[in-house]
């Protein structure tokens, strides 16, 4: 599971990342590339921090780790 979301989140990084230059120097000027760029980043950005927190941060995985989980109720 986690081996094919990182195989898509690098194929749709790649992809962005190949549109580099090319998309600002579209001649439609309706900044179709640019969006979906764009797009494409925010969607890897929030997908990269869900699974920072769902692998590395969450009570669940710091318990699974065999550390003590946060508690916020401390006062």
């Amino acid at each position: 599971m986690i081996a094919s979301l990182s195989m898509l989140a690098t194929s749709l990084l790649t992809v962005a990342f190949a549109l580099d230059g090319d998309a600002g120097t579209e001649r439609t000027g309706s900044g179709e590339a640019i969006a979906v760029v764009s797009v494409v980043s925010i969607v890897a950005g929030y997908l990269l921090l869900y699974a920072l927190w769902r692998y590395v941060f969450s009570e669940k995985a710091k318990i699974k780790r065999g550390e003590p989980p946060d508690r916020s109720d401390r006062g």
